[in-house]
């Protein structure tokens, strides 16, 4: 502030004062330079001017100020206290009046006479102040001593000794904690930002410090310095801060003053303080005041209020997540008699559980980050299960005991004060959370409940309940490989003696009946949890729940068979399919197959006998109650499926063995090992991907059927793999690019058409006809004359094509020779259909080779179609006299003009063959047309479907006589007779004899035409 101007005498006093800066100024400057100074107002504001940091030097200030500022303070106050004169004025209202009170006229006479004084007025002004910063030196004296003490290293060791190897440990030192505001803050600044920046700072002695003193200015505002608290700061640092409940328990307690400040005036009583406002003299420096938009509280809370203050300060501290400083808020509320904060008080009990004694998880992350929000959002069930997150099977039944088991207390504690008690709720929650955690550690929880503990120890106290839970958790786990700890679960539950009665284990079956359609999965449950299992057993009595015990324990040992050998299932399969034996037998199959082919392949005869042994001990014993795994295969069933096992693992060599073997005592007929052998068989074929019989699955197809004893169903499955083999070795495909494969071979319908497919591809196949007729023999043709007649006429079509046409007839005549010897050999002759089959593909092939044009040697050409005419239906004959005559025909052409070429010989010779040959031509026409003679053609009778009716036969016949040449006959007689005939008919007679001989020749064709045309007419003779 400015000083008052003053006279020249002491001008160097005021000079030297305001160059002293406040780091060099000391005591004896105060007063060697204001000692002398008379003036009081300059003196006073010089010490107001100086904010210094040091105490002495600020209380030697504020000293010297008050000496300075007493003389007015004496005057104004004898003004104050002096009787107001009431000559001034009698109208009401004005001052001095009737109308005035006391104490008005005071303020009035002060203040009047400060205008008067207008240095009084300031030195006054400045006298409030000095009281006002020796007020706040005291308490910074007080703030500094009672400051707690922090450890620090001592720091003043010399640096050269500090690495000093000899030297002992440096002693921790102590030293006071340093505010953060200096003095020189103190004394000027609001008293209410003050207190806000020690409560921020965790000043706490200071603000409760400012607040004993400065009690009445700041006490209103005491809630909002609450709320500028940290959150994290646990109550017990600043519960002289926190309010209470008076001795009355309804309303606020207000703190008493633990002293009286020693500094007072009467100057800061209101009425002095009102008279300087009223006298409008300005007043520097002017008091702050403190912000107004801070909320007050100027009157004491009821107990509600206060209760619902702490509950919101506390709620909101636990939603930021510090919990511990909550709890520890409410537990300083309730010891100051606040109420109604007990539920909340639990609630920040066992959130703290939650969050101050439970392990965090090893994957945390945000969704861990636990509030008051979110603990009431929790049901009681997911409140366990957060409890028990990171627990252990180690840990399991310490947690519980130490934090489940009180939350269920105040569950528990909670539904009796609300008026629905629920004894049932602590196991009600504590069984869901069993029934839903894994097998380890319910076997925790199921070793702390063994009935040998004390019942205090025990977490399931009930048997009962332990049996049930077991059963739920048991046969409700998808577990395929915790067989030991469910055996130990099956270990800790009691053991009860029941009596044997029929009726009650009629009734045990009834029920296990009745729970294997329970856990059977449908549409509406596709899966059977462990809640719904424990529904079910709830009704159960103690003898059933007794006999289902004993039902378990055959089950468990049935898994850990199951187990044993590669093949584990669910404890529920076991109830599934106690009464389905369609899925026990397709089990056990499993078993022996896979127990045979797992990478630990059974090696010795000894571990097939263990197998054995295990896959009859799961068909059970006899026991109707305690009924295995396979308990509705027989033993003959179970030993089919080990032996197929066996096989299918290609243990041949110890399968032999078995079957001999006295202790395994197989009990399987030779009938029987046929059967299994060739469905092995017949596995490894269709599993085989190359039809090579040396190597992979064929061969062990091959191998297989070595285990039983020789018989022709083995032999033709024997025969049908070395087939295959050979086939393969042609390089059939089934698709271009892809090889056929063994399967695609028997799935094939008709095999035949291999043997065509093998013709087509290799050219030089069809040379080899007997290498090809073996392979249709084993391909299961064997003794079958038409897939012999059919291979033959496609080995006589393959030479066709291929236009070596001496084999082709070579193959023609055996198949011909086949046919007749088949024809021959049939009790039905003709008549049989088989027999009807291969002349029909016989006669076909024969008449395509005789009618080929590249064919040139007649004579076979016509041979092999008088053979068509002897196979074929009358239907065809037409047809095949039609290539006959056209090849006769061509060859009598062909002969004339080599005979034109020839000299000409004699013409007897000529007359005799050619009667020679119509005598032969005419015998075979009469024996084609007695043939001809067919039932279905007969008078009256019905024609066959398809054949040409009496009429049309009858004219082609005339057409044919009108147009017969019987010169056809003899050149066709000269084709069949041998070369020595013709040279004895060309020596024969004269021309007389030949032309007798042609005459007779001539007259008997015209007979035998005629008989034949009159029996198409239908003439019998």
């Amino acid at each position: 502030m400015a000083l008052p101007s003053t006279s020249t005498t002491t001008q160097d006093l005021y000079t030297k004062w305001t160059r002293i800066s406040d780091d060099n100024l000391t005591l004896n400057d105060v007063h060697e330079i204001l000692d002398p100074i008379a003036d009081d107002l300059w003196v006073a504001a010089a010490c107001i001017d100086r904010l210094l940091n040091d105490v002495v030097l600020t209380r030697s200030l504020l000293e010297l100020g008050l000496k300075r500022t007493e003389a007015a303070s004496e005057r104004s106050r004898r003004v104050y206290e002096s009787p107001p004169s009431g000559a001034d004025g009698e109208e009401e209202g004005v001052p001095g009046s009737s109308t005035w009170s006391e104490e008005r006229k005071r303020v009035a006479a002060l203040a009047s006479y400060y205008r008067d004084e207008p240095a009084d007025a300031q030195l006054c002004h400045l006298r409030t102040i000095f009281l006002d910063r020796l007020d706040r030196l005291d308490a910074y004296v007080q703030i500094l001593d009672e400051l707690p003490e922090v450890e620090g290293s001592g720091e003043d060791i010399d640096e050269e000794w500090e690495d000093d190897p000899w030297a002992d440990e440096k002693p921790a030192t102590t030293t006071k904690a340093l505010l953060p505001i200096p003095l020189s803050s103190l004394l000027v600044d609001d008293l209410l930002s003050l207190v806000f920046v020690f409560v921020t700072t965790e000043y706490f002695v200071a603000a409760r410090i400012v607040l004993e003193r400065f009690h009445s200015a700041i006490w209103p505002y005491r809630f909002s310095i609450l709320e500028n608290i940290p959150e994290h700061t646990p109550a017990s640092q600043y519960r002289d801060l926190l309010p209470g409940i008076d001795s009355s328990g309804d309303a606020e307690r207000k703190p008493t003053l633990p002293f009286e400040k020693a500094s007072t005036s009467w100057l800061q009583d209101r009425g002095a303080q009102d008279a300087l406002a009223e006298s409008h003299v300005p007043l520097q420096p002017s008091t702050q005041a403190f912000d107004s938009t801070t909320p007050s509280h100027d009157q004491v809370l009821s107990s509600d209020q206060l209760s619902a203050w702490y509950r919101e300060r506390v709620e909101f501290i636990a939603d930021c997540g510090f919990v511990d400083s909550a709890l520890s808020l409410v537990q300083h509320a309730a010891s100051q008699g606040v109420i109604g904060l007990d539920e909340l008080g639990e609630e920040l009990s066992l959130l703290a559980r939650l969050v101050y004694d439970v392990p965090l998880p090893d994957d945390e992350d945000a969704e861990q980050d636990w509030n008051l929000g979110r603990w009431k959002s929790l049901a009681p069930s997911e409140v366990i299960r957060a409890y028990l997150a990171s627990s252990t099977s180690d840990t399991i039944v310490r947690d519980i005991h130490r934090l489940v088991m009180p939350y269920l207390f105040v569950m528990e504690s909670r539904a009796e004060r609300s008026g629905n008690p629920d004894p049932a709720l602590p196991n009600r929650l504590l069984y869901e959370y069993i029934l839903q955690a894994p097998l380890d550690i319910v076997l925790a929880v199921f070793e702390g409940s063994k009935p040998t503990l004390p019942p205090a120890q025990r977490l399931i106290k009930d048997d009962e309940d332990m049996a049930r839970l077991a059963l739920a958790c048991l046969y409700g786990s998808d577990s395929l490989h915790e067989w030991p700890t469910m055996s130990r679960i099956f270990e800790c539950l009691p053991a009860w003696d029941t009596p044997e009665d029929d009726d009650e284990a009629d009734e045990v079956d009834t029920t296990i009946s009745s729970l294997g359609a329970f856990v059977t999965p449908s549409t509406t449950r596709p899966r059977c949890t462990p809640s719904d299992l424990l529904l079910f057993f709830k009704p159960l009595p103690f003898s059933s729940l007794s006999r289902a015990l004993d039902v378990l324990d055959v089950h468990l040992e049935s898994g850990e068979i199951l187990a044993r050998w590669s093949v584990p299932a669910p404890l529920r399969w076991f109830l599934q399919s106690n009464g389905n034996i369609m899925e026990q037998r397709s089990w056990a199959n499993r078993m022996a197959r896979r127990a045979g082919g797992s990478e630990d392949q059974l090696s010795s005869q000894e571990d097939w006998e263990w197998l054995l042994e295990d896959i009859l001990k799961l068909a059970g014993s006899g026991d109707s109650e305690l009924r295995g795994a396979f308990c509705l295969l027989s033993r003959d069933d179970v030993t089919r499926i080990f032996f197929g096992g066996l096989l299918s693992a290609a243990r041949f060599d110890i399968a032999k063995k078995l079957l001999v073997s006295r202790k395994a005592n197989l009990q399987l007929s030779s009938s029987v090992v046929e059967e299994i052998c060739l469905a092995a068989s017949q596995e490894f074929y269709d599993n085989a991907s190359s039809g090579n019989y040396h190597s992979g699955d064929m061969k062990l197809a091959h191998e297989c059927l070595n285990v039983a004893r020789p018989s022709d169903r083995i032999q033709r499955q024997r025969d049908f793999i070395e087939a295959t083999s050979r086939l393969c070795s042609y390089n059939l495909s089934s698709r271009p690019g892809m090889p056929i494969t063994p399967i695609e071979i028997r799935l094939t319908k008709d095999r035949l058409s291999l043997i065509s497919r093998v013709l087509s591809s290799n050219t030089d196949s069809y040379k080899h006809t007997q290498l090809i007729l073996d392979l249709v023999n084993m391909l299961g043709f064997r003794g079958d004359v038409v897939a012999e007649v059919k291979t033959l006429a496609m080995l006589a079509d393959t030479a066709l094509q291929a236009e070596d046409f001496d084999r082709a007839f070579e193959t023609s005549e055996r198949m011909v020779s086949t046919v007749l010897n088949f024809r021959a050999g049939s009790a039905s002759g003709t008549e049989d259909p088989k027999v009807q089959e291969a002349s029909e593909v016989c006669w076909v092939a024969c008449y395509q080779l005789g009618r080929q044009q590249e064919f040139h040697d007649v004579a076979k050409k016509l041979l092999l179609l008088g053979r068509a005419l002897e196979l074929c239906p009358p239907d065809q004959l037409t047809d095949v006299l039609t290539a006959r005559r056209r090849l006769e025909q061509e060859d009598t052409e062909e002969r004339q003009a080599r005979l034109h070429s020839r000299q000409r010989g004699s013409r007897n010779t000529r007359s005799r063959k050619h009667a020679a040959n119509t005598n032969g031509s005419i015998g075979t026409l009469a024996s084609r047309l007695h043939e001809l003679r067919m039932p279905d053609l007969h008078l009256g009778g019905s024609p066959m479907v398809g054949a040409p009716d009496a009429a049309a036969l009858a004219e082609k016949a005339f057409r044919a006589a009108a147009n017969f040449s019987f010169s056809d006959f003899s050149a066709r007689g000269r084709s069949l007779i041998s070369d020595a005939t013709r040279e004895r008919s060309s020596s024969r007679g004269d021309s007389h004899a030949r032309r007798e001989s042609g005459g007779e020749v001539s007259a008997q064709a015209q007979r035998v035409l005629s008989k034949g045309l009159g029996w198409l007419l239908g003439d019998e003779e």
